[in-house]
C-alpha cells in the first residue's frame, strides 16, 4: 500500500509525537524538539505520510539563519525526518524528503542543512563538502549542505539553528 504525503493539521500533533518517540527507540528529544519548533513559529514545512488512516512517516523543516558577508539570510534545517519501524525500508522516509525538498525549492529556498548518514542522504544531493561552507555547532562528519536553489544565490556562511535544537544533541 502507499503512502500519501500531506502536511500536519492540528489532529496529527499527538500521532507526530508517538511517532517521533518510537521511531527513535523510545527517545523523546527529537519529538520533543519538533513540538518546540512548532511553539516557536521556526517550523517552516511539516508533511506526514499517512497509510490507512495512520501517520507513518513525518520531516520536519525549520528555519535557520546563515550569517552571510551581506548580512542574515534565511536557510532551511531538515530534522527529524522518522517512519515507523514497521514501515522502514519501504520508502517512505525517501518519498518525504523529496516531497519536501520539492515543495522548499517550488517556495525559492536557497538551502538546506542536515545532520545524518552522508551515505543516505547524499541520493538526494547532500554533500558533506558543501557543508563545510556553513559553520556550525552541528559540523562534523555527518553534517550536510544541499543547494536547491540557484547556487549564484545560496547563501554562505555560518549558521545559527533555532533554540529548539539545543534539546537534540
Amino acid at each position: 500500500m502507499t503512502v500519501t504525503v500531506r502536511p500536519e493539521t492540528p489532529a496529527d500533533v499527538d500521532a507526530i509525537y508517538r511517532l517521533n518517540t518510537v521511531a527513535f527507540e523510545g527517545r523523546t528529544e527529537e519529538a520533543d524538539l519538533v513540538d518546540a519548533l512548532r511553539s516557536s513559529g521556526d517550523l517552516l514545512l511539516s508533511l506526514v505520510a499517512a497509510r490507512g488512516g495512520d501517520v507513518v512517516g513525518y520531516i520536519a523543516f525549520s528555519r535557520l539563519i546563515v550569517d552571510t558577508a551581506a548580512g542574515p539570510v534565511g536557510g532551511v534545517a531538515l530534522a527529524p525526518v522518522s517512519v515507523h519501524p514497521g514501515c522502514q525500508a519501504e520508502g517512505v522516509g525517501s518519498v518525504l524528503i523529496q516531497t519536501g525538498l520539492d515543495e522548499l525549492k517550488a517556495s525559492d529556498e536557497q538551502v538546506v542543512l542536515v545532520v545524518g548518514n552522508p551515505a543516505y542522504y547524499s541520493r538526494f544531493g547532500f554533500s558533506t563538502a558543501v557543508g563545510k561552507r556553513y559553520p556550525s555547532s552541528h559540523s562534523g562528519p555527518h553534517f550536510m549542505a544541499l543547494v536547491i536553489g540557484d547556487p549564484a544565490r545560496a547563501p554562505i556562511g555560518p549558521v545559527r539553528y533555532p533554540e529548539a535544537f539545543e534539546l537534540v544533541n
